[in-house]
């Protein structure tokens, strides 16, 4: 287990400050790693700055371990290893957490919309199929979040259409039909209600693909 850590940690300051005690609490009951969270992005959160890992690489911690914690603490660990470098693993654990509403969970299900595992995009897109729905607590965080972090919603974008390109374009030819572009048309609609104008839809700037939605 990682001893406790000051307010400094990475994996600390991917809450908002008012959190650190609960995510010291969680990085306590995680196993240490030989490697550091690699890479960061930046973004808003209740009008303070957070740095959200890209990926971590520690084992999970035991179940039992897990038990003892705050129902608090165990949604930031859950928000902590959807960021895990195993897919599997990060999928599991946002599972746990893609129903919340939370200003400081909302961020890590946004950057799982900008990556490459089908079944993610696919559990994220039918878990928020309420973003549609204008006045719900979903639209509401979801649409303030991307009017706070337009540079990161994006490179989401960019991410999204750039993978799609480079893996699943044999399976879905049009990305008009992919999952992954359903769930940002959920998003920018969420954007479009809270700024009251359209969101822009953005393609990778160094190529244009056809079938971009």
């Amino acid at each position: 287990m990682q001893p406790l850590s000051d307010h400094s940690d990475p994996l600390i300051t991917a809450f908002p400050a008012h959190l650190a005690g609960d995510a010291e609490a969680v990085l306590a009951v995680m196993p240490g790693s030989r490697f550091q969270p690699h890479g960061s992005s930046s973004v808003v959160v209740e009008g303070r700055q957070v740095s959200i890992p890209e990926r971590l690489y520690n084992d999970e911690p035991p179940t039992d371990a897990v038990a003892k914690l705050s129902p608090r603490q165990q949604q930031l660990l859950h928000c902590l290893y959807s960021r895990h470098c195993d897919g599997v693993v990060r999928q599991r654990h946002l599972e746990n957490v893609v129903g919340s509403t939370d200003p400081w969970v909302v961020p890590f299900v946004v950057q799982l919309a900008g990556e490459y595992v089908l079944e993610i995009l696919v559990v994220i897109r039918d878990e928020l199929r309420d973003l549609a729905t204008p006045g719900t607590r979903g639209h509401l965080a979801y649409g303030q979040f991307i009017m706070d972090n337009p540079d990161f919603f994006a490179r989401t974008q960019r991410r999204a259409v750039s993978y799609w390109n480079c893996y699943h374009r044999g399976t879905y030819a049009s990305f008009q039909g992919y999952p992954g572009c359903t769930l940002l048309d959920l998003l920018r609609f969420t954007a479009s209600g809270r700024s009251g104008r359209p969101w822009p839809r953005l393609a990778p700037a160094h190529a244009r693909l056809d079938g971009y939605c």
